[in-house]
């Protein structure tokens, strides 16, 4: 009988300890945050369904997340600010606005994506239609920057002296009208500096005499189907995002909400690389450290399983392609120390 009761006891201790380590941390709001690296609407739509999805996996992990607020950010810096500030919780930031505001967030996991078909630095290897990119590589944790001749009348010049084997000049590049990034912005600032200082005596985009800041790829690619900019810079995958939108009507839009933009001819054939940018490390997912109390490891933790495995699911995949991001991995600081290097080189 005293055995019996003792294993009785035992087992009531057991199922109370249990109890306790499985009732969830409740959190009444998670705010997120994207950048502007595409059309607001178009991210806003294509991740409605994340904060269902994230809050069915934080449960797993032991946090009861009662809402999940998505949003999308004016700038890359103001996303940095409003973490640094605490207004936002998690980001989703390029390498170099991680970069740039290292010492107010954390980062807690790298995005993987599908290589392109094309890897290669000669701009010439990535112009035409039977040169079209597919994202069909192997998974990697890099992308590329390209510089994009538009067909302006002096786009089209500077794309047929690449095209055939010709090198370009400074002055080549200061006649042109270009069109930028923010300078936080890897694909769309930093790295195209690091291009022009590589192969132009260390001249940098602020060396150029015409150039205009825009406030995201979307108004870049606009710019350029209308002929308002000579040059513009993306990321390498940036024509297959806007492949579609490229030939439709300016009255209609494409099935992700892309306004179309009226040209003819296929972007593969307008949009023509005429320089190619050394690999950029892929975006982050990153945390405020503005309440390191409550985002603490347990949760940067729980956070990390909950995305990696939402990513994993058919319809957390499609969500997060709107970025091009087809995995998640746990990062650390050190990962963009490179990142760092070159954020300060170019300023």
């Amino acid at each position: 009988m005293k055995k019996l009761l003792s294993l009785v006891l035992a087992l009531a201790l057991c199922l109370v300890a249990f109890g306790a380590v499985a009732e969830p941390v409740t959190m009444d709001k998670l705010t997120l945050q994207f950048v502007p690296s595409k059309d607001a609407d178009v991210i806003i739509t294509g991740t409605k369904n994340l904060p269902q999805l994230l809050q069915a996996e934080l449960l797993k992990q032991g946090y009861d997340v009662k809402d999940i607020e998505i949003s999308v950010g004016v700038s890359y810096e103001a996303t940095g600010e409003a973490m640094a500030a605490g207004t936002i919780d998690i980001g989703w930031l390029p390498g170099g606005t991680y970069a740039l505001f290292s010492d107010e967030v954390d980062v807690i996991l790298t995005a993987t994506r599908a290589g392109l078909s094309n890897d290669s630095t000669d701009p010439t290897t990535w112009n035409g239609e039977a040169n079209k990119t597919l994202k069909n590589g192997p998974q990697v944790t890099y992308y590329r920057s390209l510089i994009y001749a538009t067909p302006s009348a002096y786009g089209k010049e500077l794309a047929a002296k690449v095209n055939a084997g010709e090198a370009l000049t400074w002055e080549d590049l200061d006649k042109a009208n270009w069109a930028v990034l923010k300078n936080s912005s890897s694909a769309g600032y930093i790295y195209p500096t690091l291009w022009l200082m590589d192969n132009y005596d260390g001249k940098k985009l602020t060396d150029l005499s015409n150039v205009v800041t825009l406030s995201g790829y979307g108004e870049a690619f606009a710019q350029a189907a209308a002929e308002a900019v000579d040059i513009i810079v993306c990321y390498a995958d940036g024509r297959n995002d806007y492949e579609a939108a490229w030939t439709i009507p300016t009255d209609s839009a494409d099935e992700t909400g892309k306004a179309g933009m009226g040209r003819e001819d296929s972007i593969w054939n307008e949009l023509n690389v005429i320089g190619v940018t050394p690999g950029i490390y892929n975006d982050t997912v990153a945390v405020t450290k503005a309440k390191a109390d409550i985002y603490n490891p347990e949760f940067i933790a729980a956070m990390q399983n909950a995305l990696i495995n939402v990513i994993n699911t058919p319809e957390g995949a499609e969500i997060f392609s709107v970025y091009s991001h087809t995995g998640y991995a746990v990062a650390q600081d050190s990962d963009y120390d490179a990142a760092r290097a070159a954020l300060k080189a170019v300023q």
